[in-house]
């Protein structure tokens, strides 16, 4: 949030959109999603039974609200997408399904979703998969709520802090609750320290 509001003004002078949080969440994910493939993976039926697909690009769906309910277009390569490319290209999709001009592409073959729930006020949700997919990543509503200084890990001193949940749901078949958990906290520490988004760590 502290970066965000340093460089909203700047970021939308130079590139033309606004500097939302989704696409601090889509690289999180495209990073963890590198970390835990398997997160990135489908369960397909072969010749011999079922298969594990595994995919080497990040085609993220990103849940968008209309009029007429919800719709999950697809964010191509996002992995390869920069925080500029990700908000042009959300905003883009999100003025098709707005003006209904949303094509069967533009909602097919996503490897992974993002539903943020919070824009509705949503503290916590368990967020539905979408078939052939393995996960998908629920955000949820930013509140200031009291914890302990994370800076002081034992210390007991207790700092207000905006706070979000983040709920994964996974296919248990494709992913196990290590990799899971992984992921999601992999996804955590690329959001309180946004300069490992910067250093691919």
């Amino acid at each position: 949030m502290e970066l965000r509001s340093r460089h909203k003004d700047a970021f939308v002078e130079r590139h033309g959109v606004k500097l939302g949080f989704m696409s601090f969440f889509i690289k999180a994910a495209c990073s963890a999603l590198e970390k835990v493939p398997a997160v990135n993976s489908f369960m397909v039926e072969g010749e011999k039974g079922f298969e594990f697909e595994r995919h080497e690009y990040c085609d993220v769906a990103v849940a968008v609200g209309t009029e007429k309910g919800l719709v999950v277009p697809v964010l191509r390569n996002s992995e390869s997408l920069s925080f500029a490319g990700i908000e042009q290209g959300i905003g883009e999709l999100a003025a098709k399904a707005r003006d209904g001009k949303l094509t069967l592409e533009d909602m097919q073959g996503g490897t992974f979703t993002v539903s943020n729930g919070g824009v509705y006020g949503s503290m916590l949700s368990t967020p539905i998969l979408n078939p052939p997919q393995s996960g998908i990543l629920g955000m949820h509503n930013i509140i200031r709520r009291p914890v302990e200084n994370p800076d002081k890990p034992g210390s007991g001193e207790v700092q207000v802090r905006p706070m979000m949940y983040l709920a994964l749901s996974y296919d248990h078949r494709v992913v196990d609750g290590e990799g899971a958990v992984t992921f999601l906290r992999h996804v955590k520490e690329c959001i309180e320290n946004p300069e490992r988004l910067l250093l691919d760590v």
